[in-house]
């Protein structure tokens, strides 16, 4: 299929996919042996981006000529670790630059309705009980994302909180200090 939109600066620069293609795990082989042509793996990615930079439904990828809905859903369900690997390479990168600043750390959530469900939806009590996730942040002092979590909209916050900490890709100073003095 045809590019039909021009790159306008939403795909992934060249210097990025040489580091994202190292994570990519590799092509699961078919349980018949056989299988269509998988989109290549670029494509897919830039898809995917494109769904997370510009908040389009998974149909909206039709008119882009990028790849299809389904193989680009499809690849962002079975590479997930591939993100979240991504995000903590960012992290570290970030941190030897610039530097993470763990002096203040910044928590904040927030529930949305969620009409199809999923394993991290519960009853929104903001919402008469209609099915909802709440979502939580932890950011650096700068606002940098640093831990990341998703659960029911009825899972309390102290709780939700609890596992945006452990959720974190990389470990801050303090607690790297509290497991060498306990060995």
């Amino acid at each position: 299929m045809g590019q039909m939109i021009q790159d306008s600066g939403w795909r992934i620069p060249d210097d990025l996919w040489e580091q994202m293609v190292r994570l990519l795990p590799p092509r699961p082989s078919h349980p018949l042996g056989c299988h269509n042509p998988r989109v290549p793996d670029r494509a897919a990615m830039d898809a995917i981006f494109f769904v997370l930079r510009t908040g389009c439904q998974w149909g909206a990828l039709s008119a882009t000529g990028i790849c299809s809905k389904s193989s680009a859903h499809r690849r962002f369900t079975e590479e997930a670790g591939v993100f979240h690997e991504f995000w903590r390479q960012g992290l570290l990168s970030y941190d030897g630059l610039v530097g993470i600043d763990w002096e203040w750390l910044s928590a904040d959530g927030a529930m949305t309705k969620a009409p199809l469900g999923g394993e991290k939806t519960g009853p929104n009590p903001t919402d008469r009980g209609k099915l909802g996730t709440k979502r939580s942040v932890v950011t650096d002092a700068r606002g940098v994302p640093v831990g990341f979590a998703v659960d029911g909209a009825n899972v309390p916050d102290y709780k939700l909180l609890e596992a945006t900490l452990d959720a974190m890709p990389v470990q801050r100073p303090e607690a790297l200090l509290d497991q060498a003095l306990n060995l």
